[in-house]
């Protein structure tokens, strides 16, 4: 009797075992049935398969973004991500998104990429999926022309204008001695509102802003601006996809390699720039370099 309970048992052990291993593969091996697991990275084919890259960017930021004379939003980095979205077989739609929302555009999906003179920093990068680094930039001080004011020390008790959640606007409070001597610091939607309000208001007497984008207003308007030796700090542009978009983010830097190699870029540059300003030789930035 005790034998046969025993082998009744063993049948019932082992069936549950079967029972419960089937359950447990069940959802991590649907390759018969062509499903993706939940944890399975599917950004760059959900991309492919809707044929467009949604870019997201500030339409008030160039030469990088902006709406031109005609009423076009155009720019060098979207005439830069249009080559990339040719590689990668896709349209680009351009969307004007408020930069202060930009990583929650991006997390709710309106977007697939923030692509704009984004700042790779560490904040940011615990909340997107960086490319790597395609452009070197620096933030800096920018007076009018006949201003008095010739360094940050002849800032003190006067107000100084920046982009909300912007780097400058991070380098500008991470700075306790300089922004403690602020009078103000004073935020904009962007930054072609800050330096109208330098340019003809006593509101403000300096904009911190991004080499990049003063360098290409002062050429529009030569003799408004004069820009500070004293810079605030020096910094990458890179891509945001959303966070664990792999296969994307990796298709995007082989893009950009590929056009670096062929001269899309060196005309693309041309353009805008006078040289070719694309950075394609530093590695993707990881948590300790922000340290």
């Amino acid at each position: 009797m005790k034998k046969k309970i025993c082998v009744a048992l063993a049948v019932l052990l082992i069936a549950g075992v079967a029972v419960f291993a089937a359950g447990c593969g069940g959802d991590s091996d649907n390759s018969s049935t062509g499903k993706t697991t939940a944890d399975e990275d599917t950004s760059l084919k959900d991309i492919q398969d809707a044929g467009v890259l949604i870019l997201g960017c500030d339409d008030e930021f160039p030469p990088m973004g902006f709406i031109d004379e005609n009423g076009e939003l155009t720019g060098f980095d979207i005439d830069l991500a249009r080559g990339v979205a040719e590689r990668l077989g896709v349209q680009l739609e351009v969307k004007a998104i408020d930069w202060g929302s930009k990583e929650l555009e991006l997390q709710n999906k309106n977007i697939d990429v923030i692509w704009n003179g984004y700042t790779i920093d560490a904040d940011r990068n615990e909340q997107v999926e960086f490319t790597k680094p395609y452009l070197n930039n620096e933030q800096l001080l920018v007076v009018k022309a006949d201003s008095a004011v010739q360094g940050k020390a002849d800032l003190a008790d006067k107000v100084v204008g920046v982009q909300i959640d912007s780097a400058a606007e991070k380098l500008v409070n991470g700075d306790a001695a300089f922004s403690g001597s602020l009078k103000e610091v004073r935020t904009y939607d962007d930054y072609q509102q800050a330096l109208i309000d330098l340019k003809s208001s006593d509101r403000i007497d300096a904009v911190a802003v991004d080499k990049i984008l003063i360098n290409y207003v002062m050429l529009q308007e030569p003799g408004t601006y004069r820009v500070l030796s004293e810079a605030l700090g020096d910094e990458y542009y890179g891509i945001g996809c959303r966070k664990g978009s792999i296969s994307l983010r990796e298709a995007i830097d082989e893009a950009l390699d590929e056009m670096q190699k062929d001269g899309t870029t060196d005309t693309i540059c041309a353009k805008w720039f006078d040289s070719n300003i694309v950075v394609r030789d530093v590695p993707k930035l990881i948590p300790s370099d922000f340290e």
